[in-house]
């Protein structure tokens, strides 16, 4: 008596085995209803009848993607080569079905344009000092331009900025010169507040003719040592004065004229 309902339980057990899904905690089920959006589920469990409608799983984690190296041609006509890395994840999976055929192919060229056309505004040094800043604006450009796809661009990281052999010789060269320059930038510096103190002991000796005297004794002290074989004799200061006085009073003196 139970043979005839026996294939019409076997169905609809298979059935219901068929349409039964489990969806982890970090996916996302879109499911259409003869292919019309219908609902986000999940995650646990969830029916979807075969036939009539149809799931796409969407993952909801923070995607690492790799920007594949790009030739970029910087604001000063040097031609480099960047690559980067590109953290997203998606924030509403009806967008990233419905919006967008590919979202993970569709973000990868995105990246890839705007990061040759952020860095391509900026000068070599800018590339190469201002990377916070370049990531910044790269993430903030990718973010507006992936948010009608339901996506949320977390962060960007610029990896590599190679140069050739060439450049590299020109940016040690100019490295070298910079610090030269800022070598003499510093002997000049030390050179003026030297003289600076110069000219105060200068004013300090003519306003106190017992320092200029102490000065004299001390170089003395400095030039004579156990290995000298010159011998100094000190003279007086008043002496040495005195006589710089009457050569300055010689040479004032008219000559006189005889008959």
């Amino acid at each position: 008596m139970l043979l005839p309902y026996a294939f019409p339980v076997a169905l609809v057990l298979g059935l219901l085995f068929v349409s039964i899904k489990i969806i982890p905690e970090y996916e996302r089920a879109v499911v259409f209803f003869l292919g019309r959006f219908q609902a986000v589920k999940g995650p646990g469990l969830i029916i979807v009848i075969p036939g009539i409608q149809q799931m796409v799983r969407v993952d909801m984690r923070v995607i690492t993607m790799d920007v594949p190296e790009q030739d970029v041609i910087s604001k000063d006509n040097v031609t480099v080569k960047v690559n980067a890395v590109l953290y997203f994840r998606v924030i509403d999976s009806e967008k990233a079905v419905i919006q967008v055929e590919d979202y993970f192919s569709a973000t990868s060229q995105l990246a890839q344009t705007t990061l040759r056309s952020v860095l391509g505004q900026h000068d070599l040094d800018e590339m190469l000092a201002e990377r916070d800043r370049l990531n910044a604006d790269i993430q903030q450009i990718l973010d507006q331009q992936t948010d009608a796809w339901g996506i949320k661009v977390t962060n960007v990281e610029i990896k590599h900025v190679d140069l050739d052999e060439s450049m590299i010789r020109a940016i040690a060269r100019q490295a070298e010169a910079e610090r030269e320059r800022r070598a003499k930038v510093i002997h000049a510096e030390g050179e003026y507040q030297a003289s600076e103190k110069l000219v105060d002991a200068a004013r300090v000796i003519a306003t106190q003719p017992e320092a200029l005297q102490l000065r004299y004794l001390q170089t003395l002290a400095d030039i004579s040592n156990e290995r000298a074989s010159t011998v100094f004799v000190p003279l007086p200061m008043d002496l040495v004065g005195q006589f710089l006085k009457r050569e300055a009073a010689g040479a004032q003196t008219p000559p006189s004229t005889g008959r």
